[in-house]
């Protein structure tokens, strides 16, 4: 088992709670930490350009009744989001997949969650994918790795780019049953993300057993970073980085 100095802290979705998530006020304040990585999610505008948010509906923008895919990147970009945590100020629309990786690529390692879900077509999750592995290449990026929950776009993915290290992401209902088969059937995936409420000895046993990656989601108070912590995960994803680094260099 690692020890726990090995568990690297990722910022999920920047300083997710002291900005707002997936901009860049909020990745600028997770470096103002000494953290080891970066978390954020991926999405397809109407005119199929890769761009960072995480939401199907654009709650977080003041605009509850509208899609990420109703706007061409253009016009998300051209928009004025304004952020709960400062209110006084405001901060330029969204930011596309091509400006994030090339703003950040240098100063931490990333994680890319590719948001392919049901109510989008195929045609746009293998899209998707393809312009993320793209742009990461194009740019010749080093320590990067690209999640999802569907399975399906990872095998595609491991198909369009054979080697690139794929993380699958469980829900909560998987189980360890889950995870030995997929790690069974699917020998390419570089890991699994699991749950911090599903991961336990067993499973971390499993995955050292397959020799994966171990990561979890979204470990906020203490309980859960020192429960990560002690199971010696290689990644902690977590909202509130700064804690988890304090408790990890306790």
């Amino acid at each position: 088992m690692n020890s726990t100095k090995h568990s690297q802290i990722f910022a999920h979705r920047g300083a997710s709670t002291e900005a707002l998530e997936n901009t860049r006020p909020a990745f600028d304040k997770a470096l103002a930490y000494a953290i080891d990585g970066i978390e954020t999610d991926v999405q397809l505008t109407r005119d199929e350009i890769t761009v960072l948010w995480h939401d199907r509906f654009l709650d977080k923008a003041g605009l509850p009744d509208k899609r990420i895919d109703d706007f061409n990147y253009e016009q998300l970009k051209s928009m004025e989001f304004t952020s709960n945590y400062t209110p006084k100020n405001k901060h330029q629309g969204v930011m596309s997949l091509q400006a994030f990786i090339e703003t950040y690529h240098a100063r931490c390692q990333l994680l890319i969650e590719v948001k392919n879900r049901e109510w989008e077509s195929t045609l746009r999750h293998e899209i998707k994918i393809r312009q993320t592995l793209n742009i990461i290449g194009t740019i010749s990026a080093h320590h990067i790795v690209v999640s999802s929950f569907n399975l399906d776009s990872l095998v595609y993915a491991h198909h369009y780019k054979p080697g690139f290290p794929l993380i699958y992401n469980f829900n909560d209902d998987q189980t360890i049953t889950d995870a030995d088969e997929i790690l069974s059937t699917q020998p390419f995936l570089h890991g699994l993300c699991i749950p911090i409420q599903s991961l336990n000895k067993d499973m971390v046993n499993l995955l050292h057993k397959h020799d994966k990656h171990i990561a979890t989601y979204t470990c906020n108070n203490d309980e859960e970073i020192n429960k990560a912590l002690e199971l010696g995960v290689d990644t902690l994803i977590s909202d509130f980085p700064d804690k988890a680094l304090k408790i990890r260099n306790a």
